[in-house]
């Protein structure tokens, strides 16, 4: 492999968000491990991406099996040595989640396990990887129900939609993002929360008013930022989101 080519892994990329961000990675130029639970579907993700001509590859990671995030880095660095680019795409709703009165706290804690322990997991086995790159780049996908402030306004659009579990576990991302961003300052790997949008995708139950290609736009941009890259912010589409 051409060692200016960049190399990234998109988690939760057999669908949704995720492929389009890794298509519009591949488009870009860069080799794509595509991460997926499922051998099958994250295979037929690759095929769709290599008959356009892209590099991917699949990778097997399930956020709640850390026998499979440790493989997933190891075959990287065996296949590339590195990695340039880490898209924490993957996550999950559940349909026991809801209000802090109701919310199921097994619901919350299955929602928190992948959304946030799972995401350190996997950013944790792939930092020494990312170190090794000379512009790492990690790009954590947030959400508006995330932001403190967005929660807490009454006149925001997002202020009703009291998910405790969903909305807590993106603000523990936004945590992870600000911490690891001071953390990696002096280091040339940057981190950014970025939160695409309302997209239509099986996690929205097809509601929302953006394609997955339009809300892979900006997650693809942060990921291919350049030299003069800032770390630790929290985007959206309109611009800067609130804590």
């Amino acid at each position: 492999m051409n060692d200016t080519t960049k190399i990234a892994l998109v988690t939760g990329a057999n669908k949704g968000i995720g492929l389009e961000i890794a298509r519009q990675l591949g488009e870009a130029g860069v080799t794509v491990f595509i991460a997926a639970r499922d051998a099958i579907r994250g295979s037929d993700a690759v095929r769709d991406l290599s008959s356009q001509g892209l590099r991917a590859l699949f990778v097997r990671v399930d956020l709640n099996d850390a026998a499979s995030i440790t493989e997933a880095a190891r075959r990287i660095e065996a296949d590339c040595g590195r990695l340039d680019i880490l898209v924490n795409n993957a996550g999950i709703v559940d349909a026991l989640d809801g209000p802090p009165s109701a919310a199921l706290p097994e619901a919350v804690r299955r929602i928190f396990d992948v959304n946030f322990v799972g995401t350190l997991a996997v950013t944790q086995a792939m930092l020494p990887l990312l170190r090794r790159s000379s512009a790492g780049r990690i790009v954590n996908l947030s959400s508006s129900l995330g932001s403190l402030t967005v929660n807490g306004d009454p006149s925001s659009p997002y202020y009703a939609a009291r998910l405790i579990g969903y909305n807590a576990s993106k603000a523990a991302l936004n945590m992870l993002t600000v911490q690891l961003s001071a953390e990696l300052r002096d280091s040339g790997t940057v981190v950014n929360s970025v939160s695409p949008g309302y997209v239509k995708t099986d996690l929205t139950g097809g509601n929302g008013f953006m394609t997955p290609a339009e809300g892979a736009r900006l997650p693809v941009q942060y990921a291919l930022l350049g030299d003069d890259a800032s770390s630790g912010r929290f985007v959206e589409p309109g611009g800067e989101t609130p804590w």
